[in-house]
């Protein structure tokens, strides 16, 4: 991660390594962010606001799952705050087994939070009472 150059490619390109970009928000390899929403509703509290939620697919060909979630990401002056949070989880269960795949993320008219699931092919909907 940063300015490390790949030991694999020892000297190949070393003008390349202060160009690296070092992302906003790390997550674990093999999440696989597959869709993600700014959130603008006003169902949820305030500080929800223009915060991003994103879709975790999860990895099939990982010894440990990760992933299989969709995570909230705080912004804080428009800007990424450094950190996550799951915000809906619960899609492998206690022995590994993966029955949900979130995929896309939307936010409905009403503020609730619509999430696509191809490993149950179904809509979830989340709402905040």
């Amino acid at each position: 991660m940063g300015g490390h150059p790949d030991p694999r490619h020892q000297g190949r390109h070393p003008e390349l390594k202060d160009r690296v970009i070092v992302p906003d928000v790390l997550l674990q390899p093999h999440d696989a962010s597959l869709e993600m929403t700014f959130y603008e509703g006003t169902q949820f509290p305030a500080e929800y606001r223009g915060d991003i939620f994103a879709a975790e697919h999860g990895s099939w060909n990982k010894a440990v799952r990760t992933g299989y979630e969709v995570i909230r990401v705080p912004l804080r002056s428009g800007r990424a705050a450094g950190d996550y949070e799951d915000f809906l989880t619960g899609f492998v269960t206690p022995h590994g087994d993966v029955w949900g795949r979130p995929v896309g993320v939307a936010v409905a008219k009403d503020g609730s939070l619509m999430v696509t699931d191809d490993g149950s092919n179904s809509i979830w909907r989340v709402s905040y009472p």
